[in-house]
């Protein structure tokens, strides 16, 4: 599929992105998903550094089922996932860290 700039195929178990920048990566749904940069997922920070963040939520299966994905400005990709979660917007740096 083509998004804008970044082409991608979604398999049972990763996503593999060609990033705008040429690079490929290839991801496990289930570290993509572990690494979510969002506020409930990752925390957030205060202006004293105290961290805060939501109540863990156990995994479930459709917890690593990807649906689509959508193109953020330039620099992100934000990922929907089969049990509605769709906060986190990854980087392209984060996501070349994460690729296998």
């Amino acid at each position: 599929m083509l998004t804008a700039e970044i082409d991608y195929f979604i398999s049972d178990k990763i996503v593999g992105l060609k990033l705008n920048s040429g690079k490929e990566v290839s991801i496990s749904l289930k570290n993509l998903r572990k690494a979510c940069p969002c506020a409930h997922c990752s925390g957030e920070k205060d202006i004293f550094g105290n961290i805060y963040m939501g109540a863990k939520v156990a995994f479930t299966d459709d917890s690593v089922k990807l649906i689509k994905i959508s193109l953020v400005g330039k620099y992100a990709i934000r990922f929907f996932w089969k049990d509605g979660h769709s906060n986190g917007i990854y980087p392209f740096e984060l996501l070349e860290a994460l690729g296998e």
